[in-house]
């Protein structure tokens, strides 16, 4: 087996199993093992109160949520931000690391939905139910690796500590409305947006990992994954 193959394999399809297992391990423990305890027991009742409390203008609001982490506009938004990153910064790094991103999340999600099997909430759904399970939210998850993966982007490339916490806050904001949106229209428990959570951010951390940081070398070559010319720095340094 090749160097590039070895290090892909542990660096990346390791962690990402690994993964994989805790979701799949949670989604037990929330179905079946702690399905009678408290916080989970209570559950039902969140979402009967959010359903209860529904109003027009917060329908739209959540409609707007919901509609960015859709699974077209993921999709389209990855591979736009990916172009740009290439047509700018002149190397893959950076768009390879959204798109893996992104793309394992979806993986782990589709694979756990079919390992663990979990009804929707019994409230009035406003949106059409994919034939998934409820846990985890793949909306969710999918606002979380991508929105948070281009906060991570351009958080590196910020000069100042100010424009740092403004790309922060403004889309991280984008899962958490999301989580709160899937919730408030039926469509998941608190439990499954929470795990949600880690499965997105997660994929992130790992992929930043694996891409990102510029003092891990692939192959015999030894050069940074990206153009030959690119300076080796840690992935936590401003790249100006």
């Amino acid at each position: 087996m090749s160097d590039v193959a070895v290090q892909i394999a542990r660096r990346v399809l390791l962690p990402v199993a690994l993964l994989f297992s805790v979701m799949v391990a949670l989604g037990l423990l929330v179905t079946r093992v702690l399905a009678k305890t408290w916080p989970f027991t209570v559950e039902d009742t969140v979402n009967r109160e959010l359903a209860a409390h529904r109003t027009a203008g917060w329908n739209d609001v959540s409609l707007v949520f919901s509609t960015l982490a859709s699974t077209q506009l993921i999709v389209v938004v990855t591979v736009l931000v990916a172009l740009v990153l290439r047509l700018v910064l002149h190397r893959w790094r950076e768009p390879i690391f959204l798109c893996a991103a992104v793309s394992a999340q979806a993986l782990i999600f589709l694979f756990t939905t079919m390992a663990i099997d979990r009804r929707r909430p019994a409230v009035e759904h406003m949106d059409s139910s994919p034939p998934t399970s409820s846990f985890p939210s793949g909306h969710t998850s999918a606002a979380m690796a991508l929105y948070v993966g281009i906060a991570l982007l351009l958080a590196l490339r910020a000069r100042s500590t100010p424009a740092k916490v403004t790309w922060w806050t403004l889309l991280v904001l984008v899962p958490v409305g999301v989580a709160l949106t899937r919730m408030y229209r039926g469509m998941h428990h608190p439990s499954d947006v929470a795990a949600s959570f880690l499965n997105g951010g997660v994929c992130v951390a790992i992929m930043a990992r694996a891409v990102l940081d510029r003092t891990l070398t692939w192959g015999r070559a030894k050069l940074p994954l990206g153009r030959s010319g690119d300076d080796v720095t840690p992935a936590g340094a401003a790249t100006g």
